[in-house]
Formats: C-alpha cells, structure tokens, sequence
C-alpha cells in the first residue's frame, strides 16, 4: 500500500500518472484508500457504505487494462460516490470509463428535514474536517467531508441549488457545477446538475474531460474582467464573509491575473421561481421572473467575463441547523440561469470560519472557466 500522508497529499491526476507509469498500482491505491476510511471514517461519518470488494476487482480490471497498454485519464482514482446517486449514473459510469474507482457511497441529509446542509448516517451526523462543531454543508456533504479529510482525492456530487458549491466552500475544497444541461440532469426541473469536489482545480478539469470532453481552451488572452457582488441585488450577505472573499478577489487582481471592473449585478430573488419549478408550478410569474434575471445576465455577460460573489452568505452553522439563514442564496439562481460556477477556497473570516469564493462564467465556457480558476488558485 501506499504510505497513508502520501496518498492524502496526492492530487487524483497525480495518482493516475503514477498508476499509468507503473509505479504503484491501482490495486494498492484503492487498498491504501480503504483503509484510511476504514480508519478515520468512523468519526467523520463521510460515508454510509464502502465497497470495498467491489473496489478491489475494479481496481484489478485498471491494472489489468493499464497492462495492456490503456492509458486511462483516471487509472486507479479512488472515488467517493454520492449516495443518491448510485455507481449507475451517467456521471460515475463516463468516471469509471476513465479508470476510477469507486470506494463508497457518500452521505447525504435524510429526507423529510426542512433543511439539507448536513449529511446524516446511521452512525449519526457527518462533521466538518476543518471543525466538528460545523456543518459540512449539503447536500453533497459526505463527498465534501471526504475530499477534504484526505479520504479520496475526488467525489461526485449534484447540484440543484448549491449542492456541491456549499459543502465545498464550508469544508475548504473546490466544487465545480457545469453549465445545465452539458449532463444529464437529476431532476425534471432541469434545475439540479451533476458536480465535482475535489482538493485540485487540474483533478476538476480532469472530471469534465471526462464526463464531458469539451477539449481544452486556454483562458482568455489578457486578463479577464470580473464583476464583484456579494448580494446579487437580494441576498443578505454577512459583512465578514463578503469581505473575505473580496480580499481574496483583490490578491488574484493585485497579480494582474485579472480585472475587477465596477460593474453592478442586480437580480431578482429567484427563490419564488426557483420552487415553483422544483414542485413542477410554474406560472406567469416564474417565467417573467426567470426571464428578467436571464436579461440581467446576458447584459453583465456582454462587459464582463467573470461574475464573482462569496459561495455562501453567512458561515458554516452548526448540526442544530441554519435557522432563518438560507445558505443557498447565492447559488441557486445559477441553478435557475444555468451558467456554470465554481468555487475555490477564500480563505477565513476574522473568527476562524472557511469561506468560499463563487466565480460564474457564461454558458458552455466550462473549460475556459476551469483554467481560468487554475489562474487564480495560487493567490488565494
């Protein structure tokens, strides 16, 4: 097996090469996996299942396919599954395809709760990585817990409101959701799209080669412009966490990697039209709603290249809920417009809480979008 630190310390695509050279196996990769989970899961409660058998005769078919000659993007990748999902969606096949593996099913919040940023087991909550008091967020909790504990370097989660983007701003990971509609969507809405959450912004460009080979566009010549709002017009965005991600914002702007230009973003609150289509009720009012917040977008889109805002509006909560809050403010009206959006670690507010920096880009620039944040990763 492969030395437990140097596996958490390794990026997916840095595992793949190594299996691809032949320098370690995808059969001691996924066993070194195992048993980490096995180790540390019982506290953190990342995952409600491991496969281990499973993993260990997929991990035999990479080698096996590695042997003669295959040169998988993701050779031997060991991978956290979101457990509605299942190993049969679109997403883990077209994964599995590329060479990873899957270890386990990771958690999700019970149904039946008036909130879903948490993950729940029959061991009890999952917990943060950065501190047990918190929430990990959701719904993609489980998969956040274990990209950021080391446990797997990639996990799948969706998206229908912030679902990958929340659990990966409060648990300090990259969370990645692509345009609607380039995947297979989760729900009829169109609303809930499959995502990523990785530690490596190469490791989400290596998901999307995957699952939905784009090719590879190099970002923008110059420096891209960026729009910053920590409200989006509506949201009621605690003044520390705005300002937390502005001043990562400013260290990728003070290296010339990009341009903040003065350029306001004022929509509506899709919350009215975002449940109207998610309990299949829409109405003139929900089309005119949308209508007018995809207007506002398209004109933002024509002066700038990037809309910036903090992930969420307020800090991590604890596992007794968020209250009145609503952690989804500020990504669910991407869910609604269906422009791609990530978020990178920003860093933390003056009490010690992670906050997540979201940046936006127009429709099907999922590529560019993603080596555009490669840019920014290093400066914040």
């Amino acid at each position: 097996m492969l030395d437990d630190h140097l596996y958490a310390s390794l990026s997916a695509t840095a595992i793949a090469r190594l299996v691809r050279d032949g320098e370690v196996t995808a059969r001691e990769v996924v066993e070194t996996a195992l048993a980490l989970c096995a180790d540390r899961d019982g506290a953190l409660r990342a995952f409600t299942a491991l496969w281990a058998d499973p993993a260990r005769a997929a991990a035999a078919e990479v080698d096996a396919a590695v042997a003669r000659g295959a040169r998988l993007p993701l050779a031997g990748v060991p991978i956290g599954v979101k457990a509605s999902e299942g190993r049969g969606s679109f997403q883990n096949r077209r994964l599995v395809a590329a060479g990873c593996v899957p270890v386990g099913a990771t958690s999700i919040p019970r149904a039946g709760t008036g909130w879903q940023t948490y993950g729940s087991t029959d061991r009890g909550p999952t917990l943060n990585p950065l501190d047990p008091a918190w929430s990990p967020g959701g719904s993609s909790a489980g998969s956040a817990a274990a990209v950021a504990a080391g446990l797997v370097p990639l996990a799948t989660g969706s998206d229908g409101a912030g679902s990958v983007r929340i659990p990966a701003a409060w648990c300090g990971v990259i969370g990645f959701k692509p345009t609607n509609g380039l995947l297979p969507s989760r729900d009829r809405a169109g609303l809930n799209t499959p995502g990523v959450l990785t530690r490596s912004l190469e490791d989400a460009a290596a998901y999307l080669g995957a699952v939905a080979p784009t090719g590879t566009p190099l970002p923008p010549a110059g420096s891209p412009t960026v729009a910053w709002t920590p409200t989006l017009g509506y949201a009621d965005t605690d003044p520390d966490v705005a300002a937390t991600a502005r001043r990562a914002l400013h260290r990728i702007a003070r290296t010339g990697l990009c341009e903040v230009v003065d350029r306001p973003v004022e929509l509506h609150d899709p919350a009215p039209a975002w449940t109207a289509l998610r309990t299949g009720s829409p109405d003139r009012d929900t089309e005119a709603l949308v209508a007018a917040n995809e207007e506002r977008l398209r004109a933002v889109f024509d002066q700038v290249d990037i809309i910036a805002t903090p992930t969420t509006p307020h800090p991590p909560h604890g596992h007794d809920g968020p209250g009145p809050r609503m952690s989804v403010a500020l990504t669910w009206a991407f869910n609604l417009s269906g422009h791609p959006a990530l978020t990178l670690p920003a860093g933390r507010t003056t009490s010690g809480a992670p906050v997540g920096l979201q940046l936006v880009a127009r429709h099907r620039t999922d590529a560019v979008l993603l080596a555009t944040a490669a840019r920014f990763g290093a400066c914040v």
